[in-house]
């Protein structure tokens, strides 16, 4: 996609402080970073969301795919042997999610020991007011889930 900024940098017309690189797959610094260490891995291929990951997967696209969590959770792994004490692994799918860029990626953001988790990782922040509300959200989810599925031939 010609005006999509990380279409750009893998193609080399933006500067990037590139971790890993393959035919497929891309992982650099973010340059807005949550911490020191903060890594995007993007697939090569031009996914605006999950959502747009081709289902069901095979060929290419299944390559693509599993090289895309491979490198994101060997990301994971060397940011512990690099010497932080954890990681968070995050994905934003849309802008109402806090998607800023419309291409599919994985955040990697290494987290060092005592250090303050975000509060958008704090479990709690959204209680439900009941157990009712929370049945309610349940079923919505598993009904769309049970469309995504059948769409799918699943």
């Amino acid at each position: 996609m010609s005006d999509c900024i990380f279409c750009k940098i893998l193609a080399g017309e933006i500067p990037s402080a590139k971790v890993y690189e393959s035919g497929r797959v891309a992982a650099f610094l973010d340059i807005g970073p949550m911490e020191k260490g903060h890594v995007l891995v993007v697939p090569k291929r031009h996914w605006p969301t999950l959502a747009d990951v081709p289902a069901p997967l095979a060929g290419e696209d299944r390559a693509v795919w599993d090289e895309l969590f491979d490198t994101v959770r060997r990301l994971a792994k060397a940011a512990l042997r690099a010497g932080w004490a954890g990681a968070n692994v995050l994905q934003c799918n849309g802008e109402a999610a806090g998607q800023t860029v419309g291409h599919l990626h994985f955040h990697v953001i290494p987290r060092p020991a005592g250090g303050a988790v975000p509060p958008a990782f704090e479990s709690g922040a959204a209680r439900y007011a009941d157990d009712a509300e929370r049945d309610a959200v349940a079923a919505k989810l598993r009904t769309a889930l049970a469309d995504v599925l059948r769409d799918e031939g699943v």
